[in-house]
Formats: structure tokens, sequence, C-alpha cells
């Protein structure tokens, strides 16, 4: 393996890379731990103790749209509809430092209630199996599984129409330029902005309607927060929306698919188990890198950071640490949880990450239980090539029976 030095630079999106970013992940993190990429113009943090220190650092700031806008956009010959779109990314509450990221949270904790998401349980079994009924044949885990419950349960969360909810994934699928950059596609932008106006046109139709026709949702609910006098504007609850429906069912579809190919990889596992749902974060989560944008100079393992810079914390490599992590490259779902980095930290751990636990907690082990003999198909997996997601593009199965023995060792081993 070739050392990465101060003067390379990693590709994280080389073919090699995007199939199994680990060992340069591992490699960055043992030779050069906070890498400056002159391909990125950007620094890549690898070491838990380091991404944790810089996730709990206000230096190291969320505000990443609004730099961006103003350099790029705001000029006479910017596209006005990249422009706009940007605009809907500027009010994301995942893109803001505080104050005004504490005031959107504060709102959008009313309304996101530990006991709105619970009272979905049921429904998520229920959508469950409604899709695992419809299975057949060789099938693919991601596109007739996991997004179809991820997009349906954020969808009736926020009380969308079942007729439309087949709309999202398109919508979905052109927003991620903007939002994760795929930097090899330069109609990215245009594409994703078009995308997001569809989207940003309708969710601000059906604002308008809860807005007269108050409903048990979650829109209704944004609505309605308040806190001091405080409220959030039409605006603000549409940008939202468009958030939730991004991000709630991005995150988890990629969560679900990755955690069932983990345990398809390691049938000796459990899928049931306490700590699956964490150790499939841990060891192959949905969140590759984090950007931040440096709001002041800071020294950080012997590099100096300097204000302006971009910065991609890495959490796949964190969650890899051999400082942290006993045998890290080994998926063990027995491993003591909570110290994964896989939704983030501080200020900006992720709101949406009770209900994406829940969401793979439910949906992961019913797959395996309804097709005992689930298996791999003998096809090269695809994923995604983009800088700060983890996710297939298909999980192919073959969902026919498998020999006793081999159905067998799914159950872990006693002791």
């Amino acid at each position: 393996m070739t050392v990465l030095g101060p003067g390379t630079w990693a590709d994280l999106l080389a073919p090699e890379a995007v199939a199994d970013p680990y060992p340069l992940l591992a490699e960055l993190r043992e030779h050069d731990p906070v890498h400056w990429s002159e391909r990125y113009r950007s620094w890549f943090v690898t070491r838990y103790a380091d991404v944790d220190a810089a996730l709990r650092d206000p230096r190291f700031s969320s505000d990443r749209i609004s730099p961006y806008r103003r350099a790029r956009l705001d000029g006479p010959d910017a596209d006005p509809g990249v422009r706009a779109a940007f605009g809907v990314l500027e009010d994301w509450m995942v893109f803001k430092d505080p104050p005004d990221h504490t005031r959107l949270r504060k709102l959008l904790s009313r309304a996101f209630t530990p006991r709105a998401v619970e009272r979905v349980r049921l429904r998520i079994g229920e959508l469950a199996a409604e899709l695992l009924d419809d299975l057949s044949g060789p099938a693919d885990l991601i596109g007739d599984y996991a997004y179809p419950l991820t997009a349906s349960v954020v969808a009736e969360l926020l009380g969308v129409p079942r007729a439309d909810r087949g709309r999202f994934k398109e919508w979905s699928d052109r927003i991620t330029g903007l939002v994760f950059g795929g930097m090899g596609d330069p109609d990215r932008h245009a594409d994703g902005a078009a995308g997001m106006a569809e989207l940003t046109r309708y969710l601000g139709e059906l604002v308008a309607r809860h807005e007269r026709e108050p409903a048990d949702d979650l829109i209704t609910a944004l609505v309605r927060a308040r806190d001091s006098g405080d409220a959030l504007t039409h605006q603000e609850v549409v940008s939202t929306g468009v958030l939730l429906l991004f991000a709630g069912h991005e995150t988890t579809t990629n969560l679900i698919g990755n955690g069932l190919l983990a345990l398809l990889r390691h049938p000796g596992e459990p899928a049931d188990g306490p700590g699956t749902v964490e150790e499939a974060l841990r060891y192959d989560g949905p969140a590759k890198t984090i950007a931040r944008i440096m709001a002041a100079d800071v020294e950080l393992g012997g590099r100096v950071l300097r204000r302006g810079d971009r910065v991609f914390l890495c959490p796949s490599a964190a969650n890899r640490d051999p400082a942290v992590f006993a045998d890290p490259d080994r998926f063990d779902v027995t491993r003591r949880p909570g110290r994964q980095l896989g939704f983030g930290l501080g200020l900006h751990y992720c709101l949406g990450a009770p209900l994406a636990r829940l969401e793979a907690s439910v949906a992961i082990p019913a797959v395996l239980r309804r097709f005992p003999g689930l298996r791999l198909a003998d096809e090269p997996l695809r994923w995604h090539p983009v800088l700060l997601s983890r996710g297939l593009v298909r999980l192919p199965v073959h969902l026919d029976q498998c020999p006793t023995s081999a159905c067998s060792s799914r159950r872990r081993p006693p002791g």
C-alpha cells in the first residue's frame, strides 16, 4: 500500500474507494490524519479524537451554503433557478450555526417529539410487511424495500397523500447532486435546481392547505410550533419539509441497505439484537463525511486549518479507529454501543436519529425473518459516487431458500 504523505492527495471518489473506502481511510488515519487534498481543495480529518473534537467545536462551521451562494450565485450571470434552490438549502437547520440553528432546532423539536416518533412503530411494521408481501424472485432490497419503506414513513408523518409519494424519489435523486456533491456531473446543479423547484412548489401548496385545514401530522405540527412567541415562517416550514423528505429517507435507506448487506456477509450475527443497528452505523454507516467550513484558524493534528477552508470530517474513518474500537474492521453486534459517530455529535446531532434507529430496528430483522434463505445475488454491487454519504444504488438478492445448514448459521452459536 502506498503511504500518503502531506504532499500527496487521496481520491475518495476513485472507483475502488467508492466500492470500499475503508482501506484508504485507514491509510489516511495512520499516516496523514489531517490530510489536505489538492483535488478537492479540502481537509480530510480521519482520527476519532479529532473528528469528535471538531464536531463539538463551533469554529468548524455548518454554514457552508451562505458563503457559496454569496461567492458563486449573487452575480448577474448566476442561474436564477440554482440561486433559488440554494436559497431553500440555506434555510435548512443543518446548514446553520447558532443563534439561527438554536432557534430552528428548538421549534422543530416541539414538533419532532419522541412521542410522535414512537407512535409510528406499528405503522413501520405494517408497511414493511406490505412491501415484503410483494417481493418475489430476484429482488432489489433498495428499490423494492428500503427506499419505499422510508419514503412512506416520512411522507405519512408529514401528511403527504399516498398517491403523491412515488414522485419524491425522482425529486430526491435530483436534489442529491446539490446536497451531496457528485463532483463528476457538470449538470448536477441545474438538474438539482429543477427538482428542487418542483418539490418546493408541491410542498408550498401542501403547507398552505395545512395552514387552512390543520391535520394530525408533522406539517401541521410545524405550522403550529411556537416558542416564546416565535414561530416558523411559511417558507421555513416549506424548506423544513424539503429537508425532512430528503434527509428523512435518504440516510435511513442507506442505513437499512448497508445493515442488511453487513448481515448477509456475516450470517452468524443476529439481525434483531440490541446492538445490531448501532454496529451497522459504526461498521458501514450512511455518513461517509460531514462537511464544515472553518470560521477561524484552528490547529489540529499538527496542521493549521485556515479560516474559510473546507473540511470533511470522516465519521466513517473515526468509527473504525483502532484507538477506540478493538478489531475495528470486524462486524460485531455485541460491541459496547454508544460511541459511534454515525449521527454526528453536539449541536448538530441528527434530530431524526430516533426515527432512523426505529425504522432500521424494525425493517432489518423483518426481511431476514420473512426470507431465512435470503442471499446476495452474484453480481457486482454499485455504490453512489458521492463524498458525503455511503449508500448502495441497488442491493440485489435471491429470496429462495438456502440449505438448512446455511440458514441455521444465521443464528449466533451459543457462547
